[in-house]
């Protein structure tokens, strides 16, 4: 009987221990599902710069104008995502995962035969709105499987987004290249998202479930700055890049996919990598330096030409991109009991602001040249750098 207890008592302990184990474990089938989604519903997004030099000559547009396709895009896209955020913290909605999938990818796949300009800029609202929804929807979903490394499973989960941006451009080129205008409709064979109803409980238990922590709101829009000049240099390379290697430099039009493709890629590929290095050293630390690191990259782009210039844009692609699921993170941890807004800040408002420079921009190209927009693009992750000096570390709630 004496030796009942202490056996007892283990058991207990030992089934804490792997209840313990089990909460913290990431989810790793629903985050490959989730992920999954993320790079269909950002296949669509990522093809829009590409189709820019299609549509700018099919429509006889200026770089202002073309520009603000893009801007239309990031509107509705980014800037109304914190509305979609506050409303995915209420209550969850498991069908607007795929709902907002078709939305967008019938929004992208209908451009090509879009009659005139502001056919083009409405069919660009659709397509935003779609991806709106889903992104902080998805983002509050991924954290809240992630157990607790959550940069890693968040890197992973935006692998599949980053991936999806960086074969959207060759496959809409593609399309468009192969097929004509018209080609665009191959789009909506993409828009099928998996069904998530066999992860049903453990989706909505993640949904509903809410951290605790300090809220710093301050902390917060700091953060937005960074993360929205970080956006405007990224931006400016996606949109003005193919000008200037088609307008410029006189390079193939076919160029265009692949110069976005080595681009987006790298990012993709730097956001992986950089997941398990922020859980190690912290987020707040890896935002503070790695937009420091991107901006040599930027600049010798630039300044060479060949295979050395794409590998200067792969590299800076990939540094600056890197600390995209990390900011999310940081962002997460100063609004702990608003993650879906938390994500619809950092994701679409914070994203959407860097995103309206372009439209600067594009009055730049006009009249200076586009090479003077792509130095203005290199040179913004300085200017980034020093509000991450000031990024406070997040704090603990108080009673």
């Amino acid at each position: 009987m004496a030796e009942s207890k202490p056996a007892a008592f283990d058991a207990v302990a030992a089934g804490a221990f792997v209840a313990a184990a089990e909460r913290v474990k990431p989810h790793t089938k629903l985050i490959a599902l989730l992920a999954l989604g993320h790079f269909v519903i950002d296949v669509n997004q990522g093809s829009l710069p590409a189709m820019l030099p299609f549509l700018k000559q099919h429509h006889a547009l200026s770089y202002a104008q073309a520009a603000m396709i893009l801007l239309a895009a990031n509107l509705t896209s980014s800037i109304v995502q914190p509305l979609f955020g506050y409303l995915s913290d209420q209550l969850a909605r498991r069908w607007i995962l795929p709902a907002s999938v078709f939305v967008s990818g019938a929004g992208i796949a209908l451009l090509g035969l879009a009659p005139g300009y502001p056919g083009v800029l409405a069919l660009v609202v659709v397509m935003g709105l779609g991806v709106a929804a889903w992104h902080p929807e998805g983002y509050k979903t991924a954290t809240g499987v992630a157990g607790n490394r959550k940069a890693t499973a968040l890197s992973w989960f935006s692998l599949g987004g980053n991936v999806g941006i960086a074969l959207g451009p060759p496959l809409i080129t593609l399309l468009i290249t192969g097929l004509g205008p018209e080609g665009t409709l191959g789009m909506l064979l993409v828009a099928v998202l998996p069904m998530l109803s066999r992860e049903a409980a453990p989706v909505k238990a993640a949904a509903g479930a809410r951290r605790e922590g300090a809220m710093m709101p301050r902390a917060m829009a700091l953060l937005i700055l960074v993360v929205s000049i970080r956006a405007w240099a990224s931006f400016g390379f996606t949109t003005f890049v193919p000008f200037y290697y088609v307008d410029t430099l006189k390079a193939d039009p076919r160029i265009v996919g692949l110069l976005l493709f080595v681009f987006l890629g790298a990012g993709a590929l730097g956001t992986v990598v950089a997941g398990p290095i922020a859980d190690r050293i912290g987020p707040r630390p890896f935002m503070k330096w790695v937009l420091l690191a991107a901006a040599p990259f930027g600049v010798l782009f630039l300044l060479s030409s060949g295979p050395i210039a794409f590998v200067m844009l792969a590299l800076y692609g990939g540094v600056l991109t890197s600390s995209f699921s990390v900011s999310i993170v940081l962002g997460q941890s100063y609004l702990p009991r608003h993650t879906g807004m938390a994500s619809g800040l950092i994701v679409g408002f914070a994203i959407g602001l860097g995103g309206a420079g372009v439209t600067a921009l594009g009055w730049v190209a006009d009249r200076w040249g586009v090479p003077a927009a792509l130095w203005i693009s290199a040179m913004m992750p300085l200017v980034a750098f020093v509000p991450t000096r000031f990024l406070p570390a997040p704090r603990e709630a108080t009673a």
